[in-house]
C-alpha cells in the first residue's frame, strides 16, 4: 500500500488542507491525464490532488503549469506518484 500522507510530507505541498486521491495506475492513456484534469477542476482551490500512477506524467506536467498548479513526483518501488496543488 502506497503511504500518500508520508509522500506528501515529503514535498512542499500544504499538508493542512483536504487531500483527494486519484489512482490512475490501471487507466490507459490519455484516460489519466483526462481525469486528474477534470477532477482538478471540481476541486477547491486549497485541495491537494495525490495522483497515482504507473510511470511519470510527462504530458501532463505543462498543462498544470499553464493551469497554475504545482507540482512535485516521488517515484516509490509500487508506483509514481504525483502530489498537485495551488500555489
Amino acid at each position: 500500500m502506497v503511504e500518500t500522507d508520508e509522500i506528501v510530507a515529503r514535498t512542499p505541498a500544504p499538508s493542512d488542507t483536504p487531500r483527494e486521491l486519484l489512482d490512475a495506475r490501471d487507466l490507459p492513456p490519455p484516460q489519466p491525464l483526462q481525469n486528474t484534469l477534470e477532477q482538478l477542476s471540481d476541486l477547491g482551490a486549497e485541495t491537494v490532488l495525490v495522483q497515482l500512477n504507473d510511470r511519470a506524467p510527462q504530458h501532463l506536467y505543462p498543462q498544470l503549469t499553464d493551469r497554475g498548479y504545482e507540482y512535485e513526483t516521488v517515484e516509490t518501488d509500487e508506483c509514481v506518484v504525483t502530489v498537485i496543488w495551488r500555489a
